[in-house]
């Protein structure tokens, strides 16, 4: 008998949602989450069961996890995104002990026990700068796609962006703009101010010499560069990042 489950982290920025059948990925889904968290969860899970070709009486258990996960009416169950991340990341990177997940609106640093149990964490979320929305805003600025901006800081000198709130930082970039500061040099300046705020939670966290790197912007080859660098430690992609979270909460589903 197969053992189907389903999980749907609603994301700030986007809505991710993940099928696992007896133990594995058969099926993903990532929609922008919009304004209405809870038609962008019930949009993923439709989406997830048509390319699956399944039916909702197919699926044992429904997980929902991130900041919309309480608009979720059909979830059987609620997970915080701090525990379903480091399932899924342990599942990704077996024997993970630190993962960094860099989301649309925070920044989390997560302590595991080499088995996915979270054993301690910290996050900042009381500003968006050093997340994925700050990275949107200067991309924006800069009239540039997030993957433009990347390969420019990957092949250049980074300007000093000295600002830690994102609407001095969006200021401070038209104001180099305005000077004349080549893009690259900008866009370099962007993706370090990103790197240089985590030494301070990695810091505080249990030392190990590899790090479980997730989120959207684990994708962006300039910021790994940028942040193995700042940190002086290297970073482990998995081949979903984005997905961490989503994953996570279908494999807690498997143990419901």
């Amino acid at each position: 008998m197969t053992d189907i489950t389903v999980g749907i982290d609603i994301g700030s920025t986007a809505t991710k949602a993940v099928l696992v059948n007896d133990g594995q990925i058969t099926a993903q889904v990532v929609i922008p989450s919009g304004w209405d968290p809870k038609q962008a969860g019930r949009d993923a899970y439709d989406a997830l069961l048509q390319q699956s070709k399944l039916g909702e009486t197919d699926v044992k258990a429904v997980v929902a996890t991130g900041y919309g996960r309480i608009s979720l009416p059909f979830a059987d169950r609620r997970v915080t995104e701090v525990t379903c991340h480091g399932r899924g990341a342990e599942y990704m990177v077996p024997g993970s002990r630190l993962v960094v997940d860099i989301g649309g609106q925070d920044s989390k640093v997560i302590a595991l026990d080499g088995r996915g149990n979270v054993t301690d964490f910290l996050m900042n979320d009381k500003c968006a700068a050093g997340t994925g929305r700050f990275l949107q805003v200067m991309a924006g600025v800069l009239d540039l796609t997030l993957d433009e901006l990347g390969e420019l800081a990957l092949v250049s000198e980074p300007a000093v962006i000295s600002s830690m709130c994102t609407v001095f930082a969006e200021s401070e970039v038209i104001g180099l703009l305005a000077r004349g500061t080549a893009k690259g040099a900008i866009a370099a300046g962007v993706v370090e101010s990103i790197a240089k705020r985590l030494p301070t939670l990695v810091g505080r966290m249990p030392h190990t010499e590899a790090i479980t790197f997730t989120g959207g912007l684990a994708g962006n080859s300039a910021i790994c560069q940028r942040i193995e660098h700042s940190l002086g430690r290297q970073l482990q992609v998995p081949k979903l990042p984005q997905m961490a979270g989503a994953i996570g909460a279908a494999l807690i589903g498997s143990d419901l």
